[in-house]
């Protein structure tokens, strides 16, 4: 069997991923659910290692496509969230107890005694190292969730997600939109006002300096809320369609029992008793809400200003997340002991091959995603020794002389 010459070459250049632009950028919704895939898998197990390369797969592509935009550094503050949930449910079960039994006693705290009706509660008492073990998997179960959908946060623009919204949902955006907007702006006033106060040798606390700051930053704001408004006014936003009122009862219905039927199908998914009907509730309500929005969105008479564009980079990068979820529930399934090791007795846990190579199938965005400017700079241009850079151009001075 022979190739065209030509054939290699083609294929390197459709999976080389292209610098990013506003016509290649994924949508926020393609991250989103490649996040959200991360997370439902990582809520399926308390393996520490499958948890672990979750958490690096994440962090890896992160590093990899994040750019210089503000919402992309909240990506660190998830991190030490996660780290300060372990450190809680820890503490709360030194202090608290836990009903793992266990024979191997860390220390013993001074127990304080609970009056009858509190059976089953202890406060202080023996620390055994299994409830410890069983602590720890707990938490870094909650903290690999969080650093999960931190990546979604830090890769996905939140204006964009939200003008992705349906028309049904048009309204309740734009107030999102215009409010993530004017907070950061406030803040930037606050500042700006400090430092003149500063400046000016005024003082910048007590009830009559945030009482003199706090005037002009609500002018300003009511400006900008003014000329928002007036712009808005001006686009003809507000025009709603004539829809018969048994069109607007039917989308009620819809959406309402729709969106109950995610959160029932979700919580299904991330509990260990619902994945045998978390699955098809999540597909109904999600069939019921997308009915209902898209009967709903016929009273938004409204044009989309560079709509986002599913490629195929972003059902790549999507799809991924759904391997790994539906991976992991499977594996759950088949193999629920490797994916919740023991603590009584304490034992090594063990990486499962299969789930594993599962996992790394989130590394797909690294690859298929378009590469941030900023990434791609840093990537193409090689760090330089000082001093060979400097007689290299030297020589050339003199050879050109």
């Amino acid at each position: 069997m022979t190739h065209a010459p030509g054939t290699p070459r083609l294929l390197r250049r459709a999976l080389h991923a292209p610098e990013a632009s506003r016509s290649n950028a994924l949508p926020a919704g393609a991250w989103w659910l490649w996040a959200l895939g991360l997370a439902t898998a990582a809520s399926r197990t308390t393996n520490p290692l499958l948890l672990g390369l979750l958490v690096g797969v994440a962090g890896y592509v992160v590093a990899a496509r994040r750019t210089d935009a503000p919402w992309a550094r909240s990506y660190g503050a998830f991190i030490k969230l996660g780290l300060f949930v372990i450190a809680l449910r820890l503490l709360f079960s030194v202090f608290l107890g836990s009903q793992i039994p266990g024979s191997h006693t860390v220390f013993t705290l001074p127990e304080l005694p609970l009056p009858d009706w509190a059976q089953g509660v202890r406060i202080g008492g023996r620390v055994t190292a299994e409830q410890l073990v069983f602590s720890l998997y707990d938490g870094m179960k909650l903290a690999a969730l969080l650093i999960c959908v931190g990546a979604a946060n830090s890769l996905a623009n939140p204006a964009r997600l939200l003008k992705s919204l349906p028309g049904a949902l048009y309204e309740a955006g734009v107030a999102v939109v215009v409010a993530m907007t004017f907070a950061p702006n406030m803040v930037a006033d606050v500042v700006r006002l400090r430092t003149a106060r500063r400046l000016r040798g005024r003082p910048t606390g007590g009830v009559k300096a945030v009482a003199q700051i706090g005037l002009p930053v609500l002018e300003g704001a009511l400006e900008r809320s003014v000329a928002v408004a007036a712009s808005m006014d001006a686009r003809g936003y507000g025009r709603t369609a004539d829809v018969p009122p048994a069109v607007r009862h039917t989308t009620n219905v819809l959406t309402l029992g729709g969106l109950l039927g995610v959160c029932a199908g979700t919580y299904g998914l991330l509990a260990a008793q619902g994945a045998g009907y978390g699955l098809p509730v999540l597909l109904a309500g999600l069939v019921a809400a997308m009915a209902g929005l898209r009967l709903g969105g016929r009273r938004s008479v409204r044009t989309r200003y560079r709509p986002d564009r599913w490629g195929v980079r972003a059902w790549l990068v999507a799809g991924s997340g759904a391997v790994v979820a539906a991976a992991m529930i499977w594996a759950g399934s088949v193999d629920p002991e490797a994916l919740h090791p023991g603590v009584v007795p304490l034992t090594a846990p063990e990486l499962p091959l299969w789930p594993a190579v599962a996992v790394l199938v989130g590394l797909l965005p690294a690859l298929v995603a378009p590469v941030p400017p900023t990434a791609r700079g840093a990537a193409s241009v090689p760090p330089t020794p000082r001093g060979r850079g400097f007689e290299e151009h030297d020589r050339s001075g003199k050879e050109q002389a």
